[in-house]
This record gives structure tokens, sequence and C-alpha cells, in this order.
């Protein structure tokens, strides 16, 4: 017998009719002899709702009391899937964070999970119950209801799945699978059977909206092997095996790189939009003074991407190049210009309306002139590349967005990532 986390997210949750039907892949699990603990989201739009209505209630409200609004839209969708689950002759209960408990940080609204005490949980599960959880939220030192952030959910699944030492953990989303890209973009993009944890952290974080980047970073560190999973596929499908292995079932396994043994060069590519560039030309060269550019924007909650230095033939001056989110552009203008001498820069320049498209495959670590290949490729479709930034299994470029789309097809038929024709 083995354990079993599977997660629900808001769209799965969405009606009673999408309850219903997340029901019956927990009975599936469940019929196969697995116990089985469900992680649940809010019903899709009432987190929304709820942030809306503290926002109309004071513009400065009180995060504790924030968080004791917003937890609400978990305890709904995990009471519902309790009853649904009963009406069905299942044992099920629903269990709130701070019932289990979930123990985490002081911080509201971005808390952080420290501890999950797993006592009562185990003794549910071996008895047969389906624990039903509320994801997104715990509880702090300080005795008060704590959420953890958008997309919350995902990071409470795995860290439970951590806690009761589950074999592994099912996350039901809108799609099938990890893609090796956007099917969107590129129609004949394939998904993956297994992607390891390190190729996922990087799609995660590059554009890919899959799973949320901290839960994989902690399924990463605790060693929680995932499978991404589709919550409209018949639920009367072959069952996963224990070991994750899909048995003919749509989705992607994702573990450790030692698990899959024939490693693509090229997993995949992702696109992310409304990329803005920011350059200080001719800025003293000497230490401190990045420090102080970087420090300003980190100062206003700015998150810079990508950053590139030229430094001058006589090391006196340097160009600094960085990217922040479109969203972001103003703000960050106004935090650099508004004490220029104290940034030690000549001029500033910046525009809107770049992309950042990635190449990512742990087969990079072995295989040279994968970022020469990747220039040649966007040079044959006349893609301009105006910032280029590697690591040890990716590498990424900016360009112009009109030419984002093009460019994300062109990679992935270069690297062979199309799918065959039937």
């Amino acid at each position: 017998m083995s354990r079993i986390v599977m997660k629900f997210g808001g769209t799965s949750m969405e009606d009673l009719e999408r309850i219903r039907h997340a029901a019956r892949h927990i009975e599936r699990e469940v019929n196969a002899g697995h116990q089985v603990s469900v992680v649940v989201s809010a019903m899709a739009g009432t987190t929304n709702q709820l942030v809306a209505w503290c926002q109309e209630a004071s513009s400065l409200h009180d995060a504790r009391e924030y968080d004791a609004v917003v937890s609400t839209g978990e305890q709904v969708s995990a009471g519902l899937l309790a009853i649904v689950l009963q009406d069905m002759g299942i044992s099920a209960r629903s269990f709130t964070g701070w019932q289990v408990p979930i123990k985490t940080s002081d911080v509201h609204s971005a808390a952080r999970i420290e501890d999950i005490e797993s006592g009562l949980l185990g003794k549910r599960l071996d008895e047969g119950q389906v624990c039903v959880v509320t994801g997104f939220q715990g509880i702090s030192s300080a005795n008060r209801i704590t959420t953890l952030g958008r997309g919350g959910s995902d990071t409470s699944a795995v860290a439970l799945a951590a806690a009761i030492s589950a074999d592994r953990c099912d996350i039901y989303t809108d799609v099938d699978g990890v893609y090796t890209t956007d099917p969107r973009i590129a129609p004949k993009a394939q998904r993956l059977s297994r992607i390891s944890f390190e190729e996922m952290l990087e799609m995660a974080s590059l554009g890919a909206k899959v799973l949320q980047t901290r839960s994989v970073e902690l399924a990463m560190a605790q060693g929680v092997r995932l499978v991404v999973r589709s919550s409209v596929d018949d639920p009367e499908a072959a069952q996963v095996a224990p070991d994750g292995s899909n048995s003919g079932v749509p989705g992607t396994l994702v573990c450790d790189e030692d698990e899959i043994l024939e490693k693509q060069i090229v997993s995949g590519v992702t696109l992310a939009k409304a990329e803005a560039k920011i350059t200080l030309r001719s800025v003293k060269d000497r230490p401190g003074v990045a420090a102080a550019v970087f420090g300003a924007l980190a100062d206003e909650q700015i998150i810079v991407d990508m950053i590139v230095q030229n430094i001058s033939d006589d090391g006196r001056q340097t160009d600094i190049t960085f990217t922040v989110p479109d969203a972001e552009f103003d703000k960050a203008m106004a935090a650099i210009t508004s004490d220029k001498d104290r940034f030690e820069y000549d001029s500033i320049a910046g525009a809107k309306g770049s992309a950042k498209i990635s190449v990512i495959g742990v087969g990079m670590r072995s295989h040279a002139g994968v970022a020469a290949s990747m220039f040649k490729a966007l040079s044959e479709k006349g893609i301009n590349i105006q910032l280029i930034t590697t690591s040890e299994i990716k590498t990424s470029v900016l360009i112009e967005e009109e030419y984002a789309e093009l460019a994300v097809r062109a990679l992935h038929t270069y690297y062979g990532l199309d799918k065959d024709e039937a």
C-alpha cells in the first residue's frame, strides 16, 4: 500500500460538477488500495473576490485579517469535496491548515512552511480515511492563520507529501503534463513523459505556468516525486503506478535526473513576454556602485532578471544592462533617476516590449555548442539578439517581442522537439 498526495487547483474545484469529477479521480486511487491525502485550492475566482473585498474594505488593511479572510476559500473547497466523497461512500474528512497543523513563519500573506505535524493525518490515513487538506495556508507561532502567497497550494501539497512520506505527489491541473513548449504557440509541441527537477525549476521560473517555482524547489530539496496530470481526463483511466510511471496515462513525472535514462540536449523552449530593458551607460567602475543600483531596485521590491555588464578598455567605466517586467519599468526608471549622482552614470536608456526565450536541458551539461546553435537558428530567421545569459542547463536571449513566437517555433523545430505527424 502506498501513500499518495493529490492536489487539485482552482479550475478543478470550479463548481460542484468539477468537484465531483475530482472525487472520481480520488475514488480510483482509493479503490486501488492507496492511502490518499488531498490538497485543494479555492474555487476558481474565489480568492480574487476575497482579496478585492479586503482592498475595498480598507486600502491599508491588517495583514492578519487579510489572511483570515482569503484563507476561507480553501476551507469551502475542502468541505465540499469531503461531503461529495462521503456521499460516494468514501470515508473522508476535511482539515484546515491549523488543524493539521501546518506551522509557518509569521510573515502574513507570504508565509513559509516551517514544519508539518503528520501524526494526526498519518493515523487517519492508516484507518483508511481520505484526508482533504486546505492548501495555501497554515498557522503562525502567534496562533494566527497565515497564507503562503498566490499559488501556495502546490507548495502545501509538496510539503505535505514530504511530511507523510508519500510515494508521490500528483498535481492535477488543466493540462495533461509538461510540454516541450506552449502548444498554443507551437502546435507540434510534445508532452514529456519525464523531466528532471532542475529542468522543471528552470522552466517554471522562465515562463512555464504548469508548476509554481517554490513547489518545485521544495520537491527537489525533499526528494518528492511529482506527477503532473490533467483533472479533466477520464477518471476511469488506468492509474499511475506507485513508482510514478505513467502506465499509458497522460502525465509527466518530475524526478531526479538519475531516473532519466536518455537525456535530451534540449528538453524545452520557454517564452516570457513583457520584459523591459534598462541600460546605464558609463557607470564608474568601482566597488559599491552596482550594489547601490540594484539595492535601490530591491528597496522598491522590483525583480531584476537578466544582468549584463560591459567594462571599457581602460577599466574605468562600465555599461550595465538589466531587465525588469514591463509593469515595473516606470518604477525602476524612477528609482534609478531619482539620485543620479549616487549611482554615478552618464546616461540611462530603456524600453518596454522585449521577450526572453530560453532553451533548457540537462543534456547541455555534456554537449558543447548549444548556445552557438541557438544563435544560428535565430539568425536564420533574421531575429536580432539583445542580451544573452547562460547557466549549466539553460541559455536565454532577449529579443524584440514581435518575433517571440516565431523564435519559439524556430528553436523548437531546430532542436528536434516537434512531434512526428501521425
